[in-house]
């Protein structure tokens, strides 16, 4: 088999940062107890994670591209266009979740910062009043400074929430649409069975299951970095993950 008959998939620019996966099956990529269509399904939480792991070590305004080295040879022709939907849009709506997530959180800072500053407000009030009613009184001021103490306590949610808690979801928005956006290509292995892909999906029609050719590629000790993860021995530019 050629080189070029060995991939398919979208072409990876020059420029672009990649991200290396290695899997036995499709499969394995996604949630198994998923029961969505396959351009719907979610990924494997292993497989989210060893992906957004990888791009949050790349440079923040780097392209990105993901290659999937498959250990089988070449099934169904489009089957690289289905997984690069499938993987598109499963970050896609992470992307949509998570600023479905910074409205929620903004919009619950802004109720914070309400509720503190009217409880500031207050306990100013009530500490200013307490301390020209009873004038002179050591427990009148240690009363009133009490109150002025709990009014600022009262504004460090809100104060929190707009200082420090929205950028990790701007950030988590931003990488995911990265990640939703990147060009998608499958590396073959020529050299394997080329019926293996009927065992795998979503070549293989509904309701129908293999019984045998299930490749199982075991991890070794050596470059084990996760439960069912491996990664190969490669410098920091260059990387390799296995999802097992």
């Amino acid at each position: 088999m050629s080189v070029e008959a060995a991939s398919a998939g979208d072409t990876i620019p020059p420029n672009c940062e990649v991200i290396e996966v290695r899997v036995a099956e499709l499969r394995q990529l996604f949630n198994a107890i998923d029961p969505s269509p396959f351009r719907e399904r979610d990924l494997d939480p292993r497989a989210e994670e060893f992906i957004a792991d990888w791009s949050r070590d790349l440079p923040h305004d780097a392209p990105l591209a993901l290659v999937v080295h498959l250990e089988r040879a070449a099934g169904q022709a489009d089957e690289a266009i289905m997984l690069r939907e499938a993987i598109h849009e499963f970050f896609a709506q992470r992307a949509a979740g998570s600023r479905r997530n910074l409205r929620q959180l903004f919009r619950r800072g802004r109720i914070s910062l309400a509720i503190g500053l009217a409880f500031l407000a207050s306990s100013i009030a009530i500490g200013d009043a307490l301390a020209s009613y009873v004038q002179g009184s050591r427990w009148a001021d240690i009363l009133r400074e009490s109150l002025l103490i709990g009014g600022w306590v009262a504004m460090w949610r809100p104060l929190e929430v707009f200082l420090y808690d929205w950028w990790p979801l701007r950030e988590e928005a931003h990488l995911s649409d990265r990640l939703s956006a990147m060009p998608v290509r499958i590396l073959y292995r020529p050299e394997a069975s080329s019926d293996a892909w009927r065992s795998d999906w979503p070549a293989v029609p509904a309701g129908y299951q293999s019984s045998t050719a299930r490749a199982q590629v075991r991890p070794h000790a050596s470059d084990t970095f996760g439960p069912g993860v491996r990664r190969d021995d490669a410098g920091p530019a260059q990387k390799r993950g296995s999802i097992l």
